[in-house]
This record gives C-alpha cells, sequence and structure tokens, in this order.
C-alpha cells in the first residue's frame, strides 16, 4: 500500500512498510524512511508507484483551470474528493485527486486551506481584487525589468532621474526603481553608485560625496529663505583705533581684527576686536533659528556652506574700509616684559582699515623679517609689536602645560590649503607657527580665555573646550569636550577655554558673545539678564547639536579634502610619491595631506621617508594602493609630532591652536589625538 500524504505544509508519498496504532512507517522514493500519522494521509493507493503517481499529479495540477474550479466549488466548505467528483465528473483516481490536491493548495488567493484536504472558495470581491493585484505586480516586473535592461545599456531611466539621491542614500527597497538598480548593480559586477556615475544619474565622484552630505544635513537644500538683517544698533561709540584683519584671500567671514595703540606712559594697549552679531540678532528670532539649525559653517575646498545668510554675513563681517559693530577686548601692556596689566570688553564701532591677506604677506613677514625691521608691508610696526607679545603668550603657555604635566609643543609641522578653481585643485604646504599664524593663534588663545574667565567671574554660563584626562586616571589619554563651566584646557596650557572668536561661523560662539555682552554692559547683575542662566537646559542642549553637528562636518570636509588629495594625483600624473611613516603601516604623503594604510609593509620607525608607486586610486571610496619601493632615513625636520615612549600626549599646538592658527578657509591638518596621524581639521577660529 502507498500513501499520499502532507508533511510540514509539502506533499510527499511513500510505501508503507508497517503500522503501528495512529502511525505508518513510511519509504520514500528517495530512500528515507519517516513515520506518517493516520491524520496526515489525504490518500491510500496501490497504483501507481509512488514516484508515478507524484509526477502524474504535478502534471494535473498544472492543467487545471483554476477559474472553472473555483465556480463549480461554490461557497461551502469542501474536501478535495468531493470536489474532484464534480470537476472531472467521476470519482477521480489516485493521480487526479492528488493533482486537485497540489492545484487547490497552490491557489491560495481561490480557495482558503481550512484543515487537511479542506479547503472554502474565496469570496469572488476578495478574489477579484487579488487578481488585480497579482495582476499589477506582472505589470510592475515588466516595467522593472525595463528599467534594468535601460541600466545595463548605460542609460538612466527617465522614472529614475528625479529619485537619484534617494536611491543611493535613503532608499525604499521595496520600490521597483530601487530593485531594478540593484539587480542592474548586481548583474553588471558594479556599485550603485558607480552605475549612477556610469549612467550620468551623478555627474561626478564629487558630486556623489557632496549630495550624500546635503541630503543627510540639508535635505532642503543648502540655501536660506529670504531674511530681514537685523542691522547693529546705532548708538555704539566709535573707537579711536585702525584695526586690520590677517586672513586667507578666500576669507568673507572676518571675525577678527587687530590694533594697537601707543599709550603717553609708555604702555602698549592692543585691542582684539571681534565681529558682533550678537547686538543684532537674539535668541530665538528669525536669524538664531536657521544659525542653530547649522550649528557651523561647513568648510570645504573650494567651497563652504555657511552658517547665516550672506546678507547677515555682509552686514557684521569686518570689512575694510566700514565702521564694524565689534565685541572689543582691550589688554594693556607692558612692554618692558610683556605682562598684562588690565583687560577691558566692550561693544562699540571699530574702524577697519585694512584686510590683510596671508597669500600677499606670507613671503614678506617671517620671523627674520620681524627680529631685523627688514621689508616693507602694511602695519609693520603693529604687527612687530603683536609678533613680540605673541611669543610671551606662547611661552607662558608652554609653562602652565608643562604644569600640567604635558610635553611644550612642537612647530615643526605644514599645513595644507587646498584652493579649487574650475575643477582645478591647487595644495600649498604652510609650515605652521609661521609668525602670522602665531599672532592670530595667540590673541584668539588669549581672548577665548580672557572671556571664559570673564564669565566665570561673573557667575555666567558659557561654552567652553575643556582639555584633560579622561577616565582611567593620570595615565589615561587627555581628551576634548565641551561643558558649560570653566575647566582647563590642559593642552593649550591655559585654565579655562571659551570658544568665543568666531561667531559669523560657529554657534557656540555666538552663544557666548550673547553672554559676554551682558557681563560687559551689566556687569554684577549680568546673571540676571543674560540670555542663558546656570543649568539651562537649552545650553545643554545646544553643546550636544553642536557637537553632533560638527564632528558631522568634519568628517565631511575629511573626505572631500581626500577626494581633492585624489585628484591632485591625477592632475599631476604622479607615478611615485614620498611619503612619511606615521604609525606602524599609516603614512602620509609629503606633498599632500593624504593619509594611508600600506598593509603589510615592512618594519620602519616613525618619520622614516618612504618612497612609494602608484598603483590605482578610487575617487569614489576614497581609496587608494601602493606598493612599497624602498625606506630612507627620516628627515632631520620630519615634520611629525611623535609620542613619547611612554605614550605621553604629543599634540601639535593642540588642536585648537590649529584652528586658531588658519583663519584661511582653505584647509589646516592636525594631529588625531587618538591615532596620532595627520587628519584635516577645520579650518575655523
Amino acid at each position: 500500500m502507498n500513501l499520499f500524504f502532507e508533511e510540514s505544509g509539502d506533499f510527499k508519498v511513500g510505501t508503507v512498510l508497517s503500522q503501528a496504532g495512529e502511525a505508518y512507517q513510511v519509504e520514500m522514493p528517495s530512500g528515507k524512511r519517516t513515520k506518517v500519522k493516520t491524520r496526515d494521509v489525504l490518500l491510500q493507493f496501490d497504483k501507481p508507484d509512488p514516484a508515478t503517481l507524484l509526477e502524474q499529479a504535478k502534471a494535473v495540477a498544472l492543467e487545471v483551470d483554476l477559474e472553472f474550479l473555483w465556480e463549480v466549488a461554490g461557497q461551502d466548505e469542501f474536501g478535495f474528493a468531493e470536489l474532484g467528483a464534480e470537476y472531472f465528473g467521476h470519482a477521480p483516481l489516485p493521480f487526479e485527486a492528488a493533482g486537485l490536491v497540489l492545484a487547490l493548495h497552490n491557489a491560495p488567493i481561490y480557495f482558503y486551506k481550512k484543515g487537511r484536504g479542506r479547503y472554502k472558495a474565496a469570496p469572488e470581491q476578495s478574489l477579484r481584487a487579488a487578481l488585480a493585484g497579482i495582476e499589477k505586480k506582472k505589470q510592475l516586473a515588466i516595467v522593472q525589468a525595463g528599467y534594468v535592461e535601460e541600466l545595463k545599456a548605460g542609460k538612466l531611466p527617465d522614472a529614475l532621474r528625479p529619485l537619484v539621491q534617494q536611491l543611493l542614500f535613503k532608499p525604499d527597497k521595496n520600490s521597483i526603481e530601487y530593485k531594478a538598480l540593484e539587480t542592474a548593480a548586481e548583474e553588471l559586477h558594479t556599485t550603485q553608485a558607480r552605475l549612477m556615475l556610469t549612467t550620468k544619474g551623478i555627474g561626478s565622484a564629487k558630486d556623489l560625496h557632496l549630495g550624500r552630505f546635503l541630503f543627510e544635513h540639508f535635505p532642503r537644500g543648502a540655501g536660506f529663505p529670504p531674511v530681514d538683517v537685523p542691522p547693529a544698533p546705532t548708538s555704539l561709540p566709535l573707537a579711536k583705533v585702525a584695526a586690520f584683519s590677517i586672513d586667507d584671500v578666500t576669507t568673507t567671514e572676518i571675525d577678527d581684527a587687530f590694533s594697537v595703540q601707543m599709550l603717553d606712559d609708555g604702555l602698549i594697549r592692543v585691542g582684539i576686536h571681534i565681529a558682533a552679531p550678537g547686538l543684532g540678532i537674539r535668541p530665538d528670532d528669525a536669524i538664531d533659528k536657521l544659525a542653530r539649525a547649522r550649528m557651523s559653517t561647513v568648510y570645504m575646498p573650494g567651497d563652504k556652506i555657511t552658517m547665516m545668510p550672506d546678507e547677515v554675513v555682509a552686514e557684521y563681517t569686518l570689512a575694510e574700509g566700514k565702521d564694524c559693530p565689534a565685541l572689543s577686548l582691550y589688554a594693556t601692556l607692558n612692554p618692558e616684559n610683556w605682562s598684562v596689566l588690565s583687560t577691558e570688553t566692550r561693544a562699540e564701532r571699530v574702524p577697519i582699515k585694512n584686510n590683510l591677506r596671508h597669500n600677499d604677506l606670507d613671503e614678506l613677514v617671517n620671523e627674520q623679517t620681524l627680529e631685523t625691521g627688514e621689508g616693507d608691508y602694511p602695519h609693520k610696526t603693529e604687527l612687530g609689536l603683536l609678533w613680540k607679545w605673541a611669543l610671551q603668550l606662547e611661552a607662558g603657555r608652554m609653562k602652565k602645560r608643562e604644569a600640567f604635566g604635558l610635553k611644550p609643543e612642537q612647530a615643526n609641522r605644514v599645513d595644507f590649503n587646498f584652493y579649487v578653481e574650475d575643477e582645478v585643485v591647487t595644495i600649498v604646504r604652510r609650515k605652521r607657527g609661521a609668525p602670522l599664524d602665531k599672532i592670530v593663534a595667540e590673541l584668539m588663545i588669549f581672548a577665548n580665555s580672557t572671556w571664559g574667565k570673564l564669565l566665570h567671574d561673573s557667575g555666567v554660563p558659557g561654552i567652553y573646550r575643556s582639555q584633560g584626562p579622561g577616565a582611567g586616571g593620570w595615565n589615561a589619554k587627555i581628551q576634548v569636550r565641551m561643558v558649560t563651566h570653566a575647566a582647563p584646557h590642559q593642552g593649550l596650557g591655559v585654565d579655562q577655554y571659551a570658544w568665543s572668536t568666531s561667531p559669523l561661523r560657529r554657534y557656540t560662539d555666538l552663544v557666548n558673545q550673547w553672554q559676554i555682552l551682558a557681563c560687559a554692559e551689566h556687569g554684577v547683575t549680568a546673571p540676571l539678564v543674560a540670555p542663558f542662566k546656570p543649568r539651562d537646559a537649552t545650553l545643554f542642549s545646544i553643546v550636544s547639536a553642536f557637537d553632533a553637528a560638527y564632528a558631522s562636518y568634519n568628517e565631511f570636509q575629511q573626505n572631500m579634502e581626500r577626494y581633492w588629495c585624489l585628484r591632485w594625483l591625477g592632475q599631476e600624473n604622479a607615478k611615485q610619491v614620498d611619503a612619511v611613516v606615521l604609525k606602524d603601516e599609516v603614512l602620509r604623503l609629503v606633498e599632500i595631506p593624504l593619509v594611508i594604510r600600506l598593509p603589510g609593509m615592512q618594519q620602519a620607525p616613525r618619520g622614516a621617508q618612504v618612497r612609494m608607486d602608484i598603483v590605482r586610486w578610487d575617487e569614489v571610496d576614497l581609496s587608494l594602493e601602493a606598493r612599497l619601493l624602498e625606506v630612507a632615513e627620516a628627515a632631520p625636520d620630519t615634520e611629525l609630532e611623535l609620542e613619547d615612549e611612554d605614550g605621553a600626549e604629543a599634540e601639535n599646538a593642540s588642536e585648537a591652536v590649529a584652528e586658531e592658527a588658519v583663519e584661511a578657509e582653505g584647509s589646516v591638518t592636525v594631529t588625531d589625538p587618538e591615532t596620532q596621524t595627520d587628519v584635516p581639521a577645520s579650518p575655523a577660529a
């Protein structure tokens, strides 16, 4: 005796070997033996043999007219044998009955299963809706197949054109457009992004990287809605100074300027003048909401996305030839030892005489010309005095660093500025610690530290950058974090450091400017009138949001700088390049700030210079393959910062100095405090 039975949702056949109570011992055509319960048996038959019956049943199932079968079935529940008699016009033979079971089971939209071998015809309305859905899927499958063929032929279907970014960056994986893109990419053995480049859905690898960033952070576009520019108060006093700024040629958001006055008693008064949008913009007004949504200007080689609308920047930037609203910090100095005798903070209008540019002055202003007085350049006397003070400020910070247990900063590193014009990139090396950089850096650190102390002494909260040992005790890595109370920044060698000198570029600086203005205007009553009070939840949320945005923006800038470094290799037709060993298998090219990993390279000391053969690079995944040709000794001025043998932190002027040192809107590389490798940092100051 043979059986046709159901097991685990599948239909099988076999020959009975024995029966024990309510179960059969069955041998299937494959030779496998199994136990079948009586309740799972649908048919018992002697002929044909099990394998033949199953083949005949499958053939019958394929020939069954489901529409006719559904009409014959009626609306009552039925058993397959009952329906078989009506459908075939006679008591069904075993293979016909089995074929009918297979047909019923494989047509769930026509028949609902009610039990072993029992079914019920679907209501007409449900059946028609299901059939329509199936037909729609068939048509969509045809359309999808057409999309696949077009993509494989190198053409982007018109229906996919407006969906390119969504398909790449946040796809609906159930859509036929995504399935077509996925299928075509798989069949072509490529990635979806590369396929979009091939079909011109994305114009270039640069557009791909920029598009991904904009899609995530600026889904409504990087532009601004029309805004009314809030003017600064007209009652501000006019400062009796002739101020000047020092920036890169591409800088438009000029946040800081300086002035120097010789007093009658032989003392010197240095003015640090910071653009003051906080005088016109108020918390929660339209401009504030725009700036807070962005948190910072986004930098990339050749372009930027500003934190504030251009017309607001134009109103408050410290532009040459204008009397600009500013928050000024005046320091009265004794030139004999460059000690700070007093400081004063006030809001005023500051005449900006010149916007000096690094590109014009770097060759004229160096340590030698400042020492000897050679050369002729604007504000020569003032720059000479500021240079001397900057050296004293740096020396004071170094003593404080040593008191914190850190090594002195080193100035043997190189920064890189990127300039892009008509898709041609120029990467310019600039030695860190050059006089103009040091003047700007030291005076910005002084201002941020002094104003941080003013906030603390006034009992007004602010946003501080603190650096000190993290969890793990005295030997843990020092970490930079943002807090709302005064705390030491050990890497800089200052007791407190509140970002306050770039209110046009960083939202934290705008917040601090509001707080500082309250201190300058109201004195001891400042805690009562400052926009943010101690333990203000809004201030904490700003810190959290800024940290997240700033990290994302810096990652994007690093990716874009890496992209342009790879473009530079192609542009210069670089075949062999020199690199410096940073750590183990990590190297940095000498001419450009491109950091790569060379797996399996021979052991070489940190700082050693190597020669590499460029194999290939990829502007889509930002990778580079190279072969090591030779290892040379480390150069005398290795341009590296190494850790002590005990692993102590060895930041070069710390990340904050790097940020303050370059007011340009190109880029600068700093040492990653975790990996001690060069990474680009935001050039905001």
